[in-house]
């Protein structure tokens, strides 16, 4: 009796052991998620650059390049594609952006975007105070995606609302005037719901449109 009880036990032990073994930390999905970026920047054949020398470029990342500039406190990698027509969003100003965007998860395959329609974009509530950013998606794929499939928060993260010092936002006048295009790789630190509780980083291309002209 006492041999098949040691058995058991044994069986118990190693079973627990196993499922111990296959748990990650968190300090082990963050390792995974830093080198799924930098296998995607040098997959896509990537520069950094320093927010040292960005500055001494004017806050532009050099296409030719594909320069994308490392920001330190956020830990987003930033490339201005376009500046934009228009005028910087203003302290104190609040207003409603078209946004159309491609989001891909780096670790994974899953990706959604509202860009291949340009009837359809999604809408952003945006204000500035100070030089903090904050906004909400009100309709949308995004909102559609995140605030409705994942009983989650329309809030737009962190780290999309990144380029809003260095961007412009407008609406074309001419037809050589064009909106304000960027590309991000976010930590997880930085993005939505899913990517905080998976510890995924994602990219992003995005256009900023004023849904009303000044």
């Amino acid at each position: 009796m006492r041999i098949a009880i040691s058995v058991v036990l044994s069986v118990l032990c190693l079973a627990a052991f196993v499922a111990c073994d296959d748990y990650e930390t968190y300090g082990e999905k963050k390792d995974k998620e830093r080198d799924a970026i930098n296998q995607f920047i040098a997959d896509s054949a990537i520069v950094v650059i320093n927010e040292a020398q960005f500055r001494s470029q004017d806050n532009t990342t050099n296409l030719a390049r594909n320069e994308f500039v490392y920001l330190d406190n956020s830990g987003v990698y930033m490339q201005i594609v376009r500046r934009g027509c228009g005028t910087p969003l203003a302290d104190g100003e609040s207003t409603v952006l078209l946004v159309r965007f491609l989001e891909q998860c780096i670790q994974d395959t899953l990706a959604i975007y509202n860009d291949a329609q340009a009837f359809a974009p999604d809408y952003m509530s945006i204000s500035r105070s100070g030089s903090t950013y904050s906004a909400t998606f009100t309709s949308g794929r995004w909102y559609n995606t995140y605030a409705s499939s994942y009983s989650s928060t329309a809030t737009v993260p962190n780290g999309l609302l990144v380029p809003f010092p260095y961007i412009n936002v407008g609406r074309p006048r001419s037809a050589d005037e064009e909106i304000a295009k960027v590309r991000l790789i976010v930590p997880h630190s930085q993005g939505h719901t899913v990517a905080s509780s998976y510890v995924y980083a994602y990219y992003y291309e995005l256009t900023f449109e004023r849904l009303i002209d000044l």
